[in-house]
């Protein structure tokens, strides 16, 4: 069983139209706050799970260097991966895996560091990186909707020093850790199921990014493949209704978890 505890790696803001998607502000805005300029603060909320023969991070938000590159998100309060786990008392050299849910910026800008050569090296160097062949693909040729999400320097540091596995479906890490591929938001993104001491969790990366967007439609205009994202959505929440998992958001920056139940076809967080 793991222990886990969330990593605060900072916050940008995001125009919340294009959170939510198709639903109209007068919906959203009664969920989520916006400011005068309909920008709402999102979090890069990362995952530090452990359990007795493991230390595992679950994305790593994004690099300062790559702060000025997207200056119009207004990325601030930023902290490193490192300066967060230092936090718990662990170094980079204690971390034995790294699961990448995409590789979006935002999500593994801080699995690589330069080296004493100037050169891009794993952050982690003992750890075992894990993401999807998919998603590997996607990165390396994307479509022109995605294209400035992604950074070589991120994630091609791991492959060189024979640090990352490509998986191809479903994969379990250890019996009290599962991955499972979805698609929508970026295909073959990777979800984590994990088995905690005081509960399962689900860590859903940007299938569902923040507590609003729990309802079906309520679906990100980010998304590249909006039929697609309802579909990995409602499979996913099936998943977690079943076996009574609590969902941790990535990007919601006032709610850091939440069950869900279902009524009918509808899903709901559920209220504690």
């Amino acid at each position: 069983m793991y222990k886990l505890m969330t990593l605060e790696t900072g916050f940008f803001l995001a125009d919340g139209g294009a959170m939510f998607g198709a639903v109209p502000k007068r919906a959203w805005s009664k969920k989520y706050p916006a400011d005068e300029n309909n920008l709402c603060r999102l979090s890069m909320r990362c995952v530090l799970a452990i359990s007795d023969t493991r230390k595992v991070i679950i994305d790593t938000g994004i690099k300062h260097e790559n702060i000025k590159k997207f200056s119009y998100y207004g990325f601030h309060d930023v902290k490193q991966i490192d300066e967060c786990i230092a936090e718990f008392g662990l170094q980079v050299e204690d971390i034995t895996d790294v699961v990448l849910t995409h590789f979006h910026f935002d999500h593994c800008g801080a699995s690589t560091r330069q080296n004493e050569n100037g050169k891009w090296a794993p952050m982690f160097p003992n750890a075992q990186y894990w993401a999807s062949r998919t998603q590997w693909e996607v990165a390396h040729n994307p479509g022109p909707l995605e294209t400035d999400s992604f950074f070589k320097e991120d994630f091609e540091p791991m492959y060189d020093a024979g640090q990352i596995t490509l998986i191809n479906g479903s994969y379990a890490i250890d019996p009290n850790f599962h991955l499972k591929i979805f698609d929508g938001h970026t295909p073959g993104q990777v979800a984590c199921y994990i088995d905690g001491e005081d509960g399962n969790y689900l860590v859903p990366g940007d299938v569902v990014p923040t507590a609003v967007n729990v309802p079906l439609r309520w679906v990100s205009a980010y998304d590249i493949n909006a039929e697609a994202s309802v579909k990995s959505k409602m499979e996913m929440l099936e998943d977690a209704v079943r076996e009574d998992r609590e969902l941790i958001f990535f990007h919601d920056a006032y709610t850091r978890s939440a069950k869900v139940s279902k009524s009918g076809e509808m899903y709901t967080v559920k209220k504690t």
